[in-house]
This record gives structure tokens, sequence and C-alpha cells, in this order.
């Protein structure tokens, strides 16, 4: 064990494992069995891409009842607000650690909320305590763009940039940041994709407002120029922005402004990310449960010389905290869950299909290489995933993950 890291589990707090419902895309088994491998020992899954949606107390339950017996770390639900606030409360009370909220265009089976409704519910989420949490880009910006380009039959990739410009994301951004201003509701904003957006979230901060951020390892290391090359699987929303962009995002996650850095793991079906009816058709959505340790310590340790303490900052207490977990998860102390990853620093690895454990083995980080893994993975005390001298594999049973609610505690 000479020469390994110690870091506290990581918390991905926002990922889509589509059980039940889309399991042709990713189930619990694959997706906590991929999270285990990438250091991850608590996972908070999404309410969209579930059938139903999970907005009701009574779907809390049948989901809770449809995986609890699949999950091999720990899990957390956010709840979905589709309308306005009134299952708020009984989804609080059910156990949901934060309520997602889609300003900008979503699938069929979710809906997108007016800012008259967001400024509803942020009311009654100041009444219970609770996080908020926004897919933060402008509806009427994006739809147009999008209805736009394919009337003129505009339809490649650089078509797809266009119809989602950052203005649209500082839009809903500047929107949800006045509502808490006037609510003194706590609103987390999802996957920040550009410096901007995060500027104006530190500058929020700076006033005492209680806005956090998210963002994600594809837009720490890859920017447009990678899309533009690469096409669908690539696509995500908000899009991936421009070089300098990218470099710059960086700076928000060393001081702080940004305090979780997530997967948005989205995967999908191989057949799902096919262009021949244009990039606007193709599935948008990238999957990284299992890579963004890795990935994270790679690029900010290792090229940028960052302290490695800011694995534990961003991946462990930042979510946390946000997510009303930190007493029992998120850091290494007396009382906590024993969620512990033993990391090895100079262990070279390579991503490749064939080593991500996702039931769809595509990612837009296969081809990636680096040094620095996670070999040992423990839950609550008990080693879940080993890596070391031999084959990658899975040492306790499916099951031994548990439901985790939120507790009462601040940010």
């Amino acid at each position: 064990m000479s020469g390994k890291l110690i870091f506290p589990g990581a918390i991905d707090a926002h990922v889509h494992l589509n059980d039940p419902g889309y399991t042709w895309r990713e189930d619990f088994e694959h997706g906590t069995l991929a999270a285990a491998a990438g250091g991850v020992t608590t996972v908070i899954d999404m309410p969209l891409q579930n059938k139903p949606a999970l907005t009701d107390a009574s779907i809390f339950q049948a989901k809770h009842e449809a995986v609890r017996n699949n999950a091999l770390v720990d899990y957390a639900f956010w709840g979905g607000l589709v309308g306005g606030p009134d299952k708020m409360r009984e989804l609080h009370d059910a156990g949901v650690v934060a309520f997602k909220v889609f300003m900008g265009p979503v699938s069929p089976d979710y809906r997108s909320l007016d800012i008259g409704t967001v400024r509803e519910i942020l009311m009654e989420a100041a009444s219970l305590g609770a996080v908020v949490g926004f897919h933060a880009e402008d509806y009427s910006i994006i739809k147009r763009e999008e209805a736009r380009a394919q009337s003129e039959g505009r339809v490649g990739r650089g078509d797809f940039l266009l119809s989602r410009p950052l203005s649209a994301e500082l839009i809903a951004v500047e929107n949800i940041i006045e509502l808490v201003r006037e609510t003194g509701a706590k609103a987390h904003i999802c996957h920040v994709s550009h410096p901007e957006v995060a500027e104006r979230i530190r500058r929020a901060q700076a006033t005492g407002l209680p806005v956090s951020a998210e963002t994600c390892a594809h837009y720490l290391v890859y920017s447009q120029h990678d899309f533009l090359r690469e096409g669908a699987l690539f696509k995500c929303a908000p899009p991936l922005r421009e070089k300098d962009a990218v470099e710059r995002l960086w700076n928000y996650v060393a001081d702080g402004t940004i305090r979780c850095v997530a997967s948005d793991h989205s995967p999908c079906a191989p057949r799902e990310k096919d262009e021949q009816s244009g990039i606007f058709a193709a599935w948008g959505g990238i999957s990284g449960i299992q890579t963004t340790m890795q990935v994270f310590y790679e690029h900010a340790v290792r090229r940028r010389q960052m302290s490695a303490t800011l694995l534990s900052r961003c991946l462990s207490e930042g979510p946390a905290r946000i997510f009303g977990l930190y007493g029992r998860k998120g850091a290494i102390e007396v009382g906590f869950d024993a969620d512990l990853v033993v990391f090895d620093p100079e262990r070279e690895w390579e991503i490749t299909p064939e080593s991500l454990f996702y039931l769809n083995k595509i990612s837009a980080f296969a081809g990636l290489k680096g040094k620095g893994l996670p070999v040992i993975t423990l839950v609550r005390g008990e080693p879940v995933f080993q890596n070391e001298g031999g084959k990658p594999e899975k040492i306790s049973s499916f099951g031994h993950g548990k439901l985790i609610a939120r507790k009462e505690n601040s940010r």
C-alpha cells in the first residue's frame, strides 16, 4: 500500500441511471458498478430518464423498490418538478436531496418551466430549506434558433452550437440569481459550461446569496473543436465551449466558486448517437461516471500542478455540503461513513471501451491516457471494488448500496 493516497469517496451529484424505464441505456447494476470502479461511493440520480419521471412520493417509493437490490454503492434521489410547487413537500418528506428544474428544452417525458413558475418553486423551497437545481439555458432562444436552423435545412454540428449560444446560459443564470435574491432560496446551477457564467455566480456568492455551482469533467477537458471534429459522441447541453473558455473555467474550480464536479452521466445506445438525420436528432449526453476522478486528477494535479486536496473538495466535500449529506458523507472524519478510495498516483491508464463497465461501452473519454487511478473503493467500510494486480473486479454484492436521505444541515 506504500505510495498510495486515501481520498473520501466521491459523490457524483448528477447521474442519469435510467432505471426503471430506459434500461437499454443504463441500469443501476452497470451504473453503480462503473461508479465503484471510478471511486464514486454515492450517486445522486436525476428524476429525468426514469419511467415515470420521479415527480411524487409514490414514484419515489416505487423507484426505490425497483433499484434497492441492484446498487453496489450508496444512492440518493433528485425530485423532479414539471409543474408548480404542489408536490415539493411530499417529495421533501420522502427524502429527495434536491429538486430539478429545466429552464431549457428537454425531452417529451419531462417539462421545461417558465420563470413565473420557477419563482413560485423557489418561494416554496425557501420555506422547506430545500435546494433547487437548474438546467440553466433560456428556452425561447434555443427553440427559436433550432426551428430556424431546421427550417433552413441547417442540421450540421456548427448549427447545433449556434442554436445554444452562451447568451442562453447567461440569461437563465441571471434570472435565477435575481429570484434567489428575492426569495432567499438555495439554488444550484448544474453543468456550468463557461467562465462568464461562473463569474456571474461568483459575484452572487460574494454578496452572500446561496447559489452553488457544478461543472463536469467534459467542460474542463474538451472544447467545441472536439465536438466539431468528432461529432455526436461529444454532444451535450449546454454545449462544449471554445478552447480559451475551457482553460479559464479552471480558475473558478480552483477558487471555490465551483464546489462540485460531477459527471452528468447520460448514457445511450450507440444507435442514438447516429447523425444520419442531422445533429439535432442525435442523443445529447456524455457517459462519465467511471472516469471523472482519474480524468480530474490527471488534468488538475498532474497537468496544472494543483493540490490533490482539490479532489476531496470538488468530488466529496462540496457535493456533500450542497446536498445536505455532510456529517455522513464527504470527508474522512469520526462519525462519518467509511467511504474511502485508495488511489495510486503512479498507476498509468488508458480509457478504452473494454475498460468501461457501462451497459453501452461508449464515451467521449475513450482514448484519453493519464496517470493516477482508484485501486480500491470502500463503501461504509466494506471493499466493493478492487483494481490491483489482476483483473478489475467487483468484490461485494449488488444490494450493498443503501438509500441516503438528506441531513438537516446548511451549506
